[in-house]
């Protein structure tokens, strides 16, 4: 058997967090070690350095490191005390967590629409939520929009909508960590953004982390109190209701070893997206930056026409190539969230999108001969 058709065989992984974890090497062992052999295993110096560093690469002033990104949206909620009777825009394309933190807090969230474009968050549709939810009854208080797939959102459309209603905007860049918006990084464009450090995120730890970042002074020190059980002058001081919300010292140690080459895998992202797009725009609608914006890819997702979407998945399958989908259901038709208000006028893209989406494998160490056979076997599929 030739070497191509060996290669051929071989089933891919969909996000290879592997091949990373061999081009670190010993240097993520040493670092583990390191926090071994000290045993300061919660709010330990690499902790503190990372959000040092963290705080450098993006342009904010503060960088609070936390236990997820789940964790990080709580925070900032919190630290702004939204909660019954406030209303929060969220954009319905996108993962549970953005609208989940809202409602923990007793909070409303709001379903916005996206664009079909970027699957982001519609600032015409944004817009018309916050006279939505007006309508009913509630404080419009926050918009969050979300960095879907890698993507930053029209942020400079969102803060200006913010702006003229008085609004906080809590920028959800779960996936996008290291994009750029206008030629700045995400983490100071709005009131607060959040970040997660889930492994397969592209800045990723071995488990659950997740960062604030925020120029407010005021805020990151309420967000530093809430993260250790709302703490004041130590921990058996408790001056508000906080969490238990800290990012441990070994996930911090991973994290710096990974952020050092962070740079590059986001040029290697750039470029396995440039081929899958070159190669596919003529038999999908591909995905494209907009907003003089750059991507971190974080999933490469293309749009289908209906009907197309099960069988490319199930083709890809048989040969050993892994497909997901980002999301089947727009939050408004998920069981727990169907009770809260839509936009008027409905969510049309958001459903839309729903039944057209599929991602293909997508990360840093996606080399040209693999993502041919991705390539060809999606075009073959798609050509039937």
């Amino acid at each position: 058997m030739n070497q191509h058709a060996r290669l051929a065989e071989k089933p891919l992984p969909f996000i290879d967090v592997a091949a990373q974890r061999r081009r670190l090497g010993g240097t993520i062992d040493d670092a583990v070690a390191r926090v071994l052999a000290h045993c300061q295993f919660i709010q330990g110096p690499e902790v503190r350095a990372l959000e040092a560093e963290l705080a450098a690469f993006c342009g904010a002033r503060h960088a609070i490191a936390c236990a997820s990104g789940t964790d990080a949206l709580l925070l900032v909620l919190m630290a702004w005390q939204i909660g019954p009777g406030d209303a929060v825009i969220c954009p319905a394309f996108t993962f549970c967590a953005t609208a989940e933190v809202v409602a923990l807090l007793g909070a409303t969230p709001v379903m916005a629409d996206v664009s079909p474009e970027t699957f982001n968050l519609d600032p015409r549709s944004c817009e018309r939520a916050v006279a939505t939810a007006k309508r009913l009854g509630l404080e419009p208080r926050a918009i969050i929009p979300v960095d879907l797939f890698g993507l930053p959102a029209d942020h400079d459309a969102i803060n200006a909508i913010a702006a003229a209603h008085g609004l906080l905007v809590l920028d959800d860049a779960a996936q996008a960590f290291g994009t750029t918006y206008k030629g700045r990084k995400l983490g100071a464009l709005t009131s607060a953004t959040a970040t997660s450090f889930f492994p397969a995120k592209p800045l990723g730890c071995y488990g659950d982390g997740g960062a604030v970042f925020t120029d407010d002074d005021e805020v990151a020190a309420r967000i530093k109190s809430l993260r250790v059980h709302g703490e004041g002058v130590d921990k058996y001081d408790t001056v508000r209701i906080g969490i238990t919300g800290r990012l441990d010292t070994i996930q911090a140690a991973i994290l710096i070893e990974k952020l050092k080459i962070f740079p590059e895998e986001i040029v290697a992202r750039n470029a396995a997206a440039a081929r899958y797009s070159a190669a596919l725009a003529d038999v999908a609608i591909v995905p494209r930056a907009g907003h003089q914006a750059t991507s971190v890819w974080a999933q490469y997702t293309l749009r289908l026409k209906p009907g197309r979407r099960d069988g490319l998945a199930a083709v890809l399958k048989a040969q050993g190539i892994p497909t997901a989908i980002y999301y089947a259901k727009p939050l408004h038709r998920q069981a727990a969230y169907r009770g809260f208000p839509v936009v008027d006028g409905g969510l049309p893209a958001s459903e839309q999108l729903a039944d057209e989406v599929i991602s293909l494998p997508m990360h840093a160490y996606l080399d040209p001969p693999v993502q041919d056979r991705i390539i060809e076997a999606v075009r073959r599929a798609l050509a039937g």
